[in-house]
């Protein structure tokens, strides 16, 4: 079967099988290696991309479900020379740790801030409730965050 999707920006088409993620498709067949395969299980938000303007953990999606959608990666969001502002404040403050969850907290924060521009600090934390971190406490994720709120860089 043929997929035709918009991987950040670029139309592409892949030949999937039926039963293939949109994770697996991304990291293996799109070079879209930033959703991280961990829990496969939609539990750990490691996976998280936008599809169709909406937050989901790819490992939960079908790649077939994909046809014709819309889809932004980490890898979408910012360029080695340019980062996103939500890239950028995570590497200012020192909201990244291992890395290995980064990505997705980073889609679903730039989700965020696409759809409110200073949202609460309670909102933020609901919008990544659903990325899984082991190695912080996320305050420097909220401190960076809030920089963003404070120097209105979103």
């Amino acid at each position: 079967m043929i997929v035709t999707l918009t991987l950040n920006g670029d139309s592409r088409s892949v030949e999937i099988d039926g039963h293939e993620s949109l994770l697996r498709m991304l990291r293996e067949q799109l070079d879209a290696p930033g959703a991280k395969s961990a829990c496969e299980q939609g539990e750990c938000g490691s996976c998280t991309v936008v599809m169709d303007e909406d937050i989901v953990c790819s490992c939960l999606v079908l790649a077939a479900d994909a046809e014709g959608a819309v889809v932004t990666t980490v890898e979408g969001l910012g360029t080695p020379e340019r980062l996103h502002p939500v890239q950028q404040a995570f590497v200012d403050h020192g909201a990244v740790q291992c890395g290995f969850c980064t990505p997705g907290l980073i889609v679903a924060a730039a989700h965020l801030f696409a759809t409110e521009a200073a949202p609460a600090q309670d909102r933020i934390r609901e919008a990544l409730a659903g990325n899984l971190c082991r190695c912080t406490g996320y305050g420097a994720i909220e401190r960076a965050l809030q920089s963003l709120i404070d120097e209105g860089a979103t």
